[in-house]
């Protein structure tokens, strides 16, 4: 019989990597409650509209990658694409924004895109994401990106780049819309089919098409930074002063628009030489409007989304690991000393212990051997005869020592090496 294998870029997680999972969870959860984050868990599933309101009909995402079906009650409905939209969602549902004027909320956890699968990009796929919900203080947008700097400095990833830019807002973006529809009027059979479609609903995002023909082209387009109206300026120059106050290097980079149409003012990505061609670990962004655009108040936010698998590919082979190793192994000899083994090995596992052995009772030679498989620190040698005089054997296996121990203070005596 054939045996059945996972979905098309959809991936088994096996250890040891799920060693650098757990590492990597620990310190999001360490780092971001020191910056006052609380956790909040969103579905996996949500009404379709929630994607096409909160990203924007003319994206990627929404227009090629969404897994939606229709349900059994007629209702169109879609894996979580992205966890922005998800929290603001439960943030209004639940109304939060009424309880506190700054929230802060960080989640964990699967995203699905139908996309080509390639390395450190698949169909389901997880993040760590990130949002500030209140304030709209350039200082917020700098603590945001502290914050994420701190972590991924923590996790000791390597070459790591800084970019940062500012899209604008209501008030001066519709000049350079213009500027760059002007600019690409008369080019339009040059460019790509999905630039040509966006031409009449989001035009800058012409500036992060990776069809080379569109790059060409777009190359010597103008820029969004000379169209910043003053109050954007100013924004954008209060950022960049607060991250120096840090000498954290960034790089403006004018030509960063991201790939979702509700970022506002800052943008930024961290992107590293060490993945290739898919270079960006993290990217997020100020949406000013996107509260209100999903139906509740007019309140900032700024946020980021870290790909969970491409951090784990940069992590160096070594760090986060957490030993499966057991610190003792119990070759039991009888059928006494089998059930002896089985109380003591169970109990010092519930004290938090890792302790193995093995069931079937096996030749002493043969325990031995899985002990110094499993590179257990220590080996308890117990026999019936051991059981009626109450003693067992403690072998260290690095140093090739043994030792006589008490029946009756054996949990007192593994503690104690524990610790």
């Amino acid at each position: 019989m054939e045996i059945i294998t996972a979905v098309r870029g959809f991936k088994d997680i096996l250890p040891p990597e799920t060693d650098k999972w757990r590492h990597i969870e620990a310190t999001a959860h360490q780092v971001f409650r020191a910056f006052g984050y609380r956790e909040i868990r969103v579905p996996l599933l949500e009404k379709t509209g929630l994607f096409s309101r909160g990203i924007g009909e003319s994206t990627d995402i929404v227009e090629k990658e969404m897994y939606t079906f229709i349900d059994r009650g007629e209702e169109s409905l879609t894996l979580r694409p992205e966890a922005t939209a998800s929290i603001i969602r439960a943030y209004l549902e639940h109304a939060l924004h009424a309880a506190e004027t700054v929230t802060k909320l960080y989640t964990l956890g699967p995203m699905f895109r139908r996309e080509r699968p390639q390395k450190g990009r698949y169909r389901q796929f997880h993040q760590i994401d990130a949002e500030i919900l209140g304030p709209d203080d350039p200082r917020t947008d700098a603590e945001l990106i502290l914050m994420l700097m701190h972590f991924l400095k923590i996790l000791g990833l390597p070459n790591l780049n800084l970019e940062i830019n500012s899209l604008g807002c209501a008030e001066c973006r519709p000049a350079f819309r213009e500027a760059i529809l002007s600019f690409l009027h008369g080019r339009e059979e040059e460019l790509c089919g999905d630039c040509r479609r966006r031409l009449g609903t989001n035009p800058l995002r012409v500036f992060d098409c990776k069809v080379e023909t569109c790059a060409n082209i777009i190359s010597q387009a103008p820029l969004l930074p000379a169209f910043l109206c003053e109050g954007c300026r100013e924004h954008f120059e209060k950022v960049q002063a607060s991250l120096r106050l840090f000498d954290l290097p960034f790089h403006q980079n004018p030509k960063m628009v991201r790939g979702l149409d509700y970022y506002t003012r800052t943008t930024f990505e961290v992107t590293t030489e060490f993945l290739g061609a898919q270079n960006a670990v993290v990217g997020g962004g100020r949406y000013d409007h996107l509260v209100r655009d999903l139906g509740g108040p007019d309140i900032s936010g700024i946020g980021f989304a870290i790909g969970f698998e491409r951090l784990v590919a940069m992590i160096p082979e070594g760090d986060g690991d957490a030993s499966p190793d057991p610190i003792l192994f119990i070759a039991a000899l009888g059928e006494m000393a089998l059930r002896k083994a089985f109380f003591l090995c169970n109990r010092l596992r519930m004290k938090g212990i890792h302790v193995e052995m093995d069931h079937a009772g096996r030749s002493l030679k043969s325990q031995m051997k899985r002990a110094d498989k499993l590179k257990s620190v220590y080996t308890l040698i117990l026999g019936d005869r051991e059981i009626q005089e109450n003693k067992a054997f403690l072998r260290n296996m690095l140093a090739s020592t043994q030792e006589e121990i008490r029946l009756d203070s054996m949990e007192e005596t593994i503690m104690r090496i524990e610790r």
